[in-house]
């Protein structure tokens, strides 16, 4: 009976064609194990980005892939944000995430205190949302380098982060300024926030920093194992004698008697605060530092060493303008000085709205 050689279509091909890209690089193990990475860092990430937004966030089911430049050139031709830093220690290369536009939107919203259920249908961010959602990936990529230091036992550094906004292709380029070759790994992550974001986030590396982790990961492993031979036994080299006093060594042990019982709860009551009550008492000896700031200036060193006694620093705030109310080094407020019984004193005039302060993180 012949075999019924029908023609793969389009799709079959390109599952084809990805995988016999890496194998070029990978094996199947490696290429697992490059996901297994992944998987970890991004769950942790997704936690600390959770706290951020005070909502559900899981990161998973990574998709590990080799792509070519220009094809992902292509594919990020949609508006997206991306998230770029350098490895300064432990690895080397560098590490990039991807988000479109349309997500940004929404956890910038939602970071500025909103619901996140309408965002406005627009492929621009503007400079408080870029503030905000760079700051939330930040902290991402932040808890992804905690992650990867944990599992290979080494310090891993990472630079300050490059935000890169893609509105057209010629932006699409700044993300793989650097790389030498026109392969790279790309790790497509399913992303889920609460009820508003059902979407994909995507990390990308370089073929040679892909590399890198694997090997720091499977040297690691490997020296676990050969530190762990003398813990595994020969059962033909044991004979009965040893193994009958080791039993008698550890029975004692195994076959001591415990009192067991059910744990008695005691019932739930209503407590002496009413709900949604602010208790204030708990942070009534929290101390608060409260700072002014009359202005600011920048001279050079040998300014500095000419200054004595009488002379004059001319600050860059007008004598009208308002000055900076600060908490434990936080802009909160603005306000005017005024005097009070011959003391200084200041008068708060504004306090800082939500977004002020979303795009004031990065101070």
């Amino acid at each position: 009976m012949e075999k019924d050689n029908q023609p793969m279509d389009q799709n079959q091909l390109n599952d084809v064609d990805d995988a016999s890209e890496m194998h070029k690089y990978f094996t199947n193990e490696e290429k697992d194990l490059l996901g297994e990475i992944g998987n970890i860092c991004m769950g942790n990430a997704s936690t600390s980005f959770s706290k951020l937004l005070q909502k559900p966030v899981t990161i998973t089911t990574p998709n590990v892939g080799i792509a070519k430049i220009p094809e992902l050139i292509r594919e990020f031709n949609q508006p997206h944000i991306a998230l770029k830093v350098k490895f300064l220690s432990g690895i080397d290369g560098d590490n990039v995430l991807v988000m479109s536009i349309r997500d940004a939107i929404i956890i910038a919203d939602v970071m500025m205190c909103g619901d996140g259920k309408n965002p406005e249908v627009r492929e621009t961010l503007n400079e408080i949302e870029i503030s905000a959602v760079s700051e939330a990936m930040n902290q991402m990529i932040a808890s992804s380098a905690t992650s990867m230091s944990t599992m290979f036992q080494k310090t891993i550094d990472i630079s300050t982060p490059e935000t890169i906004i893609s509105y057209k292709v010629d932006d699409s380029e700044k993300l793989f300024s650097g790389y030498a070759e026109q392969d790279i790994v790309r790790i497509r992550f399913q992303m889920n926030v609460g009820d508003l974001i059902n979407s994909n986030i995507v990390q990308i590396l370089s073929i040679d920093t892909a590399r890198n982790i694997i090997n720091t990961m499977l040297n690691d492993q490997n020296g676990f194992k050969e530190g762990s031979k003398d813990l595994k036994y020969d059962d033909a080299s044991l004979d009965n004698e040893n193994v009958k006093v080791t039993s008698e060594k550890v029975e004692p042990e195994i076959r001591k008697n415990y009192n067991v019982s059910d744990a008695v709860l005691m019932p739930l009551t209503q407590g002496a605060n009413p709900k949604g009550s602010n208790n204030i008492d708990l942070i009534l000896d929290v101390p608060l530092e409260i700072s002014v700031v009359l202005g600011r200036t920048k001279k050079n060193v040998s300014e500095i060493l000419n200054l004595g006694t009488g002379s004059l620093v001319e600050l860059e705030k007008l004598a009208e303008e308002p000055v900076d109310i600060l908490v434990n080094g936080k802009p909160i407020a603005t306000g005017e000085v005024v005097v009070v019984n011959e003391n200084f004193g200041v008068r708060i005039t504004a306090i800082m709205s939500n977004s002020e302060r979303v795009k004031n993180l990065n101070l």
